[in-house]
C-alpha cells in the first residue's frame, strides 16, 4: 500500500509539473515584450501548441500491434504485384501469360523466404534502429553504408508515390469518376500525409493496425470463395480484349528466342515490388516488447507468410479468371478479381467495396510509414555526418520537420513527373530497395565469418545466398528496366554517393580545425598591448549609436569610427551631424574610390593589425527588417566585410544588429496614439521632445531583456515587481500553480529565509569558476517561481541536467530578491526524458 501511494504522488507530481511547465510556456507565449510573428501564429494553429521534450516517448510494441504497425509496407505490395508481372506478359505471350503467371510467382516467392532467412539474422543482431544501412555501416564501413542509404532514402520516397497511386487506383476502380483526377487526390494525399506528420501523427497507435488486419482478412476470404467456386466451376472468366486493357500478344514466337528470355526477367522485375516493405521490422526492433529480438522475429516471419499467401493467391485468381490489366491503371487486377468471385448480389457488391476500401487504407498507411522511416533514417546518416545536420533537428512537435517537408517535396514532384502511374513508378522502385537487401545479405555474412558464433557457418551460407541472389536482382533490374526509368535511379547513385562523401569529408575538415585546440595543454590566453576598435558607419542614426555603445562597453585601449566615401555629398553631410552630436569618438573618413568596401575595409585592418602587439575589432551596425522585406530593400554589406575581417588574423568583426522593424512599430503606435490624443513613450533609445538621442543617456542605454539577463546570469537582480514575480502572480491567480507535496513549499512563496523543502524541474545548469575553484548552478522552478542551488567545489552532478526533476532540501537564503540555497541535500525524483 506504501508503493501504491507513493506511485500514485509521483504521478501526481509529475502532472502537475507538465501542466505547469505548458502552462508556463503559454505565459511566455502571451508576454507582451516578444509577442509571436504571423508566420508562428500559423503553424501552431496548423500544427497544434509545441510539445516540450518530456513529450517525447517510445511506446512499445505487443506482437499483434507490431504485425499490425509494421507490416503496411510490405503486405500492401501484394496488391499490384501481380498487375505488375501481367502488363509485361499479357502484350508478349497472350492467353500464354496466365499460365506462366504461376511459375513466375513461385520464383518471386523464392526470393522472398531467401529475404526473410537473412533478415531474420539481423533482427537476432542489430536491435537498434536503422535497419540495413546499420548494417552496413557496422560490417563495411561509413562510406560503403552511403550506397545503402542512397538506396533506403531512393526507396522512401518512391514509396510513398507508389502506395499512394496504388491506393488512389484502388478507389478509382470502385468509383471510376474520379479516375481523371487521380493526380490531384494523390497529390493532395502525400500533403495531407505531411500534414498529419508535421503534428506528430505516430504509427503506434492501434488505428495504423486496423488496415493491415482488414486487408489481409477481406483478400484471403476473397481467395477462399474463389478457390471454392473454381473447385465447383462456377468460377467465371473474364473475356479477351476488352476496351481499354492491354492487348493480348500471339505467343507464337516460343519461349526459347532472346525476346522471350528478355520478356520473362522484364516480367519478373516487375514482380519484385511484391517483396517491397519487408525491411520495415528489422528499421523497429527496439520498440518491440523484451525479448525484442525474438518477437521481431516472429512478427517478421509472421509477415512472410501472410504476404506469401496473398500474393500466390492473387496469381492463381488471375490464372484462373484471366483478370487483365488496364492501360489507365484502374479497375486494377485485384478489383477485377473481387468483383468476379464475390458476384453481383448485394452481398458481393458489399464485399468488392470492402476490400477496395481495404486495400485504399492499407496502401495509403504503407506510404505513411515512409514518414516516419524517412526521416529517422536522415537522421542516423546525417549523425555520421553525410548528410546537412539541419536533419537533426526535431521541430514544433518534436518530428524531424525538415525530413518530412523534404520527402513531401521529392516525392509529390515525382508523382506529377511520374503521371501517379503506378507502372511507370516500379522501374524507379525495387532497385533501391533490393540494393538495401543485398548490402544487409553481404553484411550479415560478413558479421557471422568475422564473429563465429554457434551456428555461424549455416547463417552465413543463408545471408551470402540471399545478398547475391537480390544482388542478381538488382543487376536484372538495372539492365531490363534501364530505358524505363532504371537509369534515373543509376544516376542518382553516382551523384548521390560521391556527393555524401564529400560532405561528410568537408564536415570532418571543419571539426580538425574546430578542434584542434587539446583539452589537456589549453593555449596561453592572448596578451595584447594595443586594442583597437573600429566601429563601420555609413550613416548617423540608432543603429550606429548602438554599435558605438557596444564598442564603448568593450574598453578598447581606442576607439575610432570609420566611415568609407563612395558618394561625397552624403560623406559631407554625415560630418556636419557627427559633429553637431559630439560623439565623443574620431571619425575617419577613407575614400573608397573602386567602391569596392571589402576590399579597403580589409586593408584598413591590415595596417593596424601589422603591429604584432596589436587586436582589431571592427564593430558593424547592421538594421535588421523582415527576412523578405529586408532582402529586397537592403543588401547585406555587414556580412560581406565580417567574412573578410575574420579572415585576418589577431582581428575579429562583430555585427551589432538593430531591430528597425519594430521601433517601426513602436513609431506608428505612437502616431496613432498621439492622434488619439494620448501620450505615447519614446521609442527605444530616442529621447522625448525631439532631442537628439545621446548614447550616455540612459534612454539610449536599453535595458536588458528578461532573456538577455537571464543568459548572463543565474543570479537576476529582481524586485518585487519584476517580470517573474508578475508571471508568478499571474500564475496563481489563473490557478496554474501545481499543488505542492505534502512537506514541500512552493518558491513562489519564499520571501525570507529558513530550512524548507522544494521541488522543481531544473531549466538552467552552470558551471562557475570561483578563483582556483568551481561553482555548480542550478536554477529549478515549479511554475510558481525559480530558486538557485549552489554547489560548491562541483563541476558536475549526476542527474543534476537540464529537464530532470529534483527535491533540493536545506537553508534558503535571499538575495536581490530570488531564493538561494547553498550545497543543499538533493533527491531526484525521475530523470529526464
Amino acid at each position: 500500500m506504501k508503493s501504491l501511494a507513493r506511485q500514485k504522488r509521483i504521478d501526481r507530481m509529475k502532472g502537475a509539473d507538465q501542466v505547469a511547465t505548458r502552462k508556463a510556456a503559454g505565459l511566455l507565449e502571451r508576454s507582451d515584450g516578444l509577442p509571436d510573428t504571423f508566420w508562428y501564429q500559423t503553424k501552431r494553429r496548423l500544427l497544434g501548441p509545441p510539445l516540450v521534450n518530456q513529450d517525447l516517448g517510445e511506446q512499445r510494441l505487443s506482437k499483434p500491434l507490431a504485425l499490425g504497425v509494421l507490416s503496411p509496407d510490405g503486405i500492401s505490395s501484394s496488391a499490384y504485384g501481380t498487375e505488375e508481372i501481367l502488363i509485361v506478359l499479357v502484350p508478349a505471350m497472350g492467353v500464354a501469360a496466365f499460365s506462366l503467371i504461376l511459375p513466375m510467382t513461385l520464383v518471386i516467392l523464392f526470393v522472398m523466404v531467401l529475404v526473410l532467412l537473412s533478415y531474420r539474422e539481423i533482427v537476432m543482431v542489430y536491435i537498434r534502429p536503422g535497419g540495413s544501412y546499420v548494417v552496413a555501416r557496422e560490417n563495411f564501413g561509413p562510406r560503403i553504408a552511403q550506397v545503402c542509404a542512397v538506396a533506403l532514402l531512393i526507396d522512401y520516397v518512391v514509396t510513398v508515390a507508389v502506395q499512394v497511386a496504388a491506393g488512389t487506383a484502388a478507389v478509382a476502380s470502385a468509383f471510376p469518376g474520379i479516375g481523371p483526377y487521380k493526380l490531384e487526390i494523390c497529390v493532395g494525399v502525400v500533403l495531407l500525409m505531411c500534414l498529419g506528420n508535421l503534428r506528430g501523427l505516430k504509427e503506434a497507435g492501434r488505428a495504423f493496425a486496423v488496415p493491415t488486419y482488414l486487408f489481409a482478412g477481406s483478400v484471403i476470404l476473397m481467395i477462399i470463395v474463389g478457390l471454392i467456386r473454381e473447385a465447383f466451376g462456377n468460377l467465371p472468366q473474364y473475356p479477351h480484349a476488352l476496351p481499354g486493357t492491354y492487348g493480348l500478344g500471339s505467343g507464337s514466337a516460343g519461349l526459347i528466342t532472346g525476346v522471350m528470355i528478355f520478356t520473362l526477367l522484364r516480367a519478373f522485375a516487375n514482380g519484385g515490388a511484391s517483396l517491397t516493405g519487408i525491411e520495415a521490422v528489422s528499421d523497429a526492433v527496439g520498440a518491440f516488447r523484451p525479448p525484442e529480438g525474438r518477437n521481431a522475429r516472429q512478427v517478421l516471419m509472421a509477415e512472410g507468410a501472410i504476404l506469401g499467401a496473398l500474393v500466390a493467391g492473387i496469381s492463381w485468381l488471375a490464372h484462373a479468371t484471366h483478370a487483365t490489366p488496364y492501360r489507365l491503371g484502374y479497375p486494377t487486377v485485384l478489383a477485377q478479381e473481387a468483383k468476379l468471385v464475390f458476384g453481383h448480389t448485394f452481398v458481393g457488391q458489399a464485399l468488392f467495396y470492402l476490400v477496395q476500401a481495404a486495400t485504399m487504407l492499407i496502401l495509403y498507411t504503407g506510404g505513411n510509414t515512409s514518414f516516419n522511416g524517412f526521416p529517422f533514417l536522415t537522421s542516423y546518416v546525417a549523425g555520421d555526418s553525410y548528410l546537412p545536420r539541419w536533419l537533426l533537428k526535431r521541430g514544433h512537435r518534436l518530428v524531424f520537420s525538415n525530413a518530412i517537408i523534404l520527402l513531401t517535396i521529392t516525392s509529390a514532384a515525382l508523382l506529377i513527373i511520374k503521371d501517379a502511374d503506378v507502372n511507370n513508378l516500379v522501374p524507379l522502385y525495387a532497385i533501391g530497395v533490393f540494393t538495401a537487401f543485398s548490402m544487409a545479405g553481404f553484411g550479415m555474412a560478413r558479421y557471422h565469418s568475422r564473429h563465429r558464433t554457434p551456428g555461424w557457418r549455416r547463417r552465413m551460407i543463408i545471408n551470402f545466398s540471399a545478398g547475391l541472389m537480390t544482388a542478381i536482382v538488382v543487376g536484372i533490374f538495372a539492365v531490363v528496366k534501364f530505358t524505363e526509368g532504371a537509369w534515373v535511379v543509376v544516376v542518382l547513385f553516382a551523384v548521390l554517393v560521391p556527393a555524401l562523401i564529400r560532405m561528410n569529408r568537408e564536415y570532418t575538415a571543419e571539426s580538425e580545425v574546430l578542434e584542434t585546440i587539446s583539452e589537456n595543454q589549453p593555449p596561453p590566453p592572448p596578451h595584447y598591448s594595443r586594442r583597437t576598435t573600429f566601429v563601420f558607419v555609413d550613416g548617423f542614426d540608432l543603429a550606429t549609436l548602438a554599435a558605438l555603445r557596444y564598442a564603448r562597453s568593450m574598453r578598447p585601449t581606442s576607439i575610432r569610427a570609420v566611415h568609407f566615401v563612395i558618394d561625397s555629398v552624403r560623406a559631407d553631410k554625415l560630418r556636419e551631424k557627427w559633429t553637431r552630436a559630439d560623439r565623443g569618438v574620431p571619425l575617419d573618413f577613407v575614400d573608397v574610390s573602386d567602391r569596392r568596401l571589402t576590399r579597403a575595409a580589409a586593408e584598413l585592418v591590415e595596417r593596424e593589425v601589422s603591429d604584432p602587439g596589436t587586436h582589431v575589432t571592427v564593430v558593424l551596425p547592421r538594421r535588421s527588417y523582415s527576412a523578405l522585406l529586408g532582402r529586397l530593400l537592403h543588401d547585406r554589406t555587414a556580412d560581406k566585410i565580417a567574412a573578410v575581417v575574420n579572415r585576418i588574423p589577431r582581428s575579429a568583426a562583430t555585427i551589432i544588429p538593430y531591430d528597425v522593424e519594430s521601433r517601426v512599430r513602436v513609431l506608428q503606435e505612437r502616431h496613432a496614439a498621439k492622434a488619439a490624443g494620448l501620450d505615447a513613450a519614446p521609442p527605444d533609445g530616442a529621447k522625448p521632445d525631439g532631442a537628439q538621442p545621446d548614447g550616455k543617456t540612459p534612454d539610449a542605454q536599453a535595458p536588458l531583456s528578461e532573456s538577455a539577463a537571464k543568459a548572463r546570469g543565474l543570479l537576476r537582480k529582481k524586485g518585487p515587481g519584476d517580470a517573474n514575480g508578475k508571471r508568478a502572480a499571474q500564475a496563481g491567480q489563473a490557478g496554474d500553480a501545481p499543488s505542492a507535496a505534502p512537506g514541500v513549499t512552493t518558491i513562489g512563496s519564499l520571501t525570507k529565509p529558513g530550512r524548507v523543502t522544494v521541488e522543481g524541474r531544473i531549466r538552467v545548469v552552470e558551471i562557475r569558476p570561483v578563483e582556483r575553484n568551481s561553482v555548480l548552478a542550478s536554477e529549478i522552478s515549479d511554475g510558481t517561481g525559480s530558486l538557485t542551488a549552489l554547489f560548491y567545489g562541483r563541476s558536475h552532478i549526476p542527474g543534476i541536467v537540464c529537464g530532470a526533476r529534483v527535491r533540493f532540501k536545506g537553508s534558503v537564503g535571499i538575495k536581490d530578491g530570488h531564493p538561494v540555497m547553498i550545497n543543499p541535500a538533493y533527491e531526484l525524483i525521475f530523470p529526464a526524458v
